[in-house]
C-alpha cells in the first residue's frame, strides 16, 4: 500500500534512478516542548520511506495546538482541535499508512499519547527504527508508540489493532492512488463506525488532481466530513494542506 505521496506529480517510479541510495535524516523540532524528534528517510526504497508536505503539516499543527502563537493569550485559548483532543485523560491515538512515522512519533511526545502506527509488513522495519530513535524524547514526555501492519481493508489486520480503544484516527496523504479509496474507506468504517467508541479522523490532505473527488463524494455518504484548518499554499501549488475531520454522521465528537 502506497500512503505518503509524492508532490503534483500522477505518476512516480518508487524505484528513480535520481534517488538517493544512502539514508538521510530529518530533524523536526517542536517548539512547545522544546524537542527535536530525528526521522530516517529511506528515498530509494519507494514512496513510503520519504516526506511529504501534509505530514509536516499535521505536525505543525499539533505542535502549536500544544503550544498557541506568542502573541495571543493563553487562557480561554482555542485551537482547531481542542474539542477533538482533550487533555484531561491520556489518548489513544492509531495512524494510518505512517510511513516514516513523523505524524504519530510527534503525536505521541507533543499529547503523551499511546499510538499505534500502521503500514505495510516492509515499511515497519524502519517505522521502528524511528520509534526507537526518539525513545528518549517519548519517555521524557510521557508519550508510548508501538508498530503494527495494517493493509487497508484487512479485516483480520484490523481487528488484530482493535477496534475500540482509539479517540483519533490519523491520516496524512493517504488519497493518491484511486484503486486505495475503497479500502480506505472500508478501514475507516471499520473503525469509525463499527466501534461503540465515538472516534475521530484527521486527515491531512493536498489536493492534486480531479480524480480525488470520487473519494469525498463516497466519504461524504458515510461520514460527516469538514475542514477544520487550511494552510497558505505551498511552492508549486495552488492549495495548500486542508486538514479533515471525519466522525459518524449525526454523531457529535465528545472524546
Amino acid at each position: 500500500m502506497l500512503q505518503p505521496t509524492p508532490p503534483l506529480e500522477e505518476t512516480v517510479d518508487e524505484h528513480q534512478e535520481n534517488h538517493v541510495d544512502e539514508q538521510q535524516e530529518q530533524s523536526y523540532h517542536l517548539h512547545s516542548i522544546n524537542s527535536t524528534i530525528a526521522i530516517r528517510l529511506l528515498p530509494s526504497q519507494g514512496l513510503s520511506f520519504q516526506l511529504w508536505p501534509a505530514a509536516s503539516a499535521l505536525v505543525t499543527l499539533l505542535d502549536n495546538h500544544r503550544r498557541p502563537p506568542p502573541d495571543t493569550p493563553r487562557r480561554g485559548q482555542t485551537t482547531a482541535l481542542s474539542a477533538l483532543l482533550p487533555n484531561e485523560r491520556r489518548l489513544r491515538l492509531l495512524e494510518l499508512g505512517s510511513g516514516t512515522g513523523l505524524v504519530g512519533i510527534a503525536a505521541a511526545a507533543l499529547l503523551g499519547a499511546r499510538v499505534t502506527l500502521t503500514d505495510l509488513p516492509h515499511v515497519l522495519p524502519n517505522l521502528q527504527f524511528n520509534v526507537d530513535s526518539n525513545a528518549g524524547i517519548l519517555e521524557l514526555h510521557w508519550g508510548a508508540v508501538e508498530v503494527a501492519a495494517l493493509p487497508w481493508g484487512d479485516i483480520q489486520q484490523m481487528e488484530a489493532v482493535g477496534r475500540d480503544e482509539y479517540d483519533v484516527i490519523l491520516g496524512s496523504d493517504v488519497v493518491y492512488h484511486d484503486h486505495l479509496y475503497e479500502p480506505l474507506l472500508e478501514t475507516l468504517k471499520f473503525f469509525l463506525l463499527g466501534s461503540e467508541k465515538k472516534s475521530v479522523f484527521l486527515m491531512a490532505h493536498l489536493k492534486r488532481w480531479k480524480k480525488e473527488s470520487a473519494f469525498f463524494k463516497k466519504a461524504k455518504r458515510l461520514f460527516d466530513v469538514e475542514i477544520i484548518h487550511r494552510d497558505s499554499p505551498i511552492d508549486g501549488s495552488r492549495v495548500g494542506v486542508a486538514v479533515y475531520k471525519f466522525v459518524k454522521r449525526g454523531s457529535p465528537i465528545e472524546l
